[in-house]
């Protein structure tokens, strides 16, 4: 089978379960939940859902099971939006890109000596500039001032 429309298949059941997740399944358990990507098999008859769920260790657990115990339903959704000979089975993953990339920033942060708090010192909560302990303005880089205009290339 062609790979764009694997792909193409993939897309629709992430835009689907992400859909149906949001908005139609009921379960408390199932909240906070992203569908970050879609593994379709080539036969178009299984797929894997791979899903972030914000929280701790165990209300991620707990969101699988909920998600597995949606899986018809969101497999009937699926079916209601696709028209295929086959309705893919869908099993749910956790996915650890997000907790993995946020564990290598601050892994180069240490590395570089740099403790985060400290890269924003200078901002308040909302990006504003504050001023300084001597009582002195934080100077801000040129294009970011206010009224600069941007440079311009011959």
């Amino acid at each position: 089978m062609k790979h764009h429309r694997v792909a193409r298949v993939a897309e629709v059941i992430r835009e689907v379960a992400s859909e149906t997740i949001l908005f139609k399944v009921s379960d408390p358990r199932v909240r906070n939940v992203t569908v970050t990507r879609v593994e379709v098999s080539a036969d178009l008859q299984h797929a894997k859902v791979h899903v972030s769920i914000m929280g701790t260790p165990a209300r991620q657990k707990k969101a699988l099971a909920g998600l597995q115990n949606a899986a018809g339903f969101i497999q009937s959704q699926l079916g209601d939006r696709m028209k295929t000979r086959y309705t893919p089975s869908l099993r749910f993953f956790l996915d650890q890109g997000i907790k993995q990339s946020v564990e290598i920033s601050r892994l180069i942060n240490e590395a570089l000596g740099r403790n985060p708090a400290e890269d924003d010192s200078s901002l308040d909560d909302d990006g504003e500039e504050v001023e300084a302990e001597d009582g002195t303005e934080e100077e801000s880089p040129p294009e970011a001032q206010e009224g600069a205009s941007p440079p311009r290339g011959h």
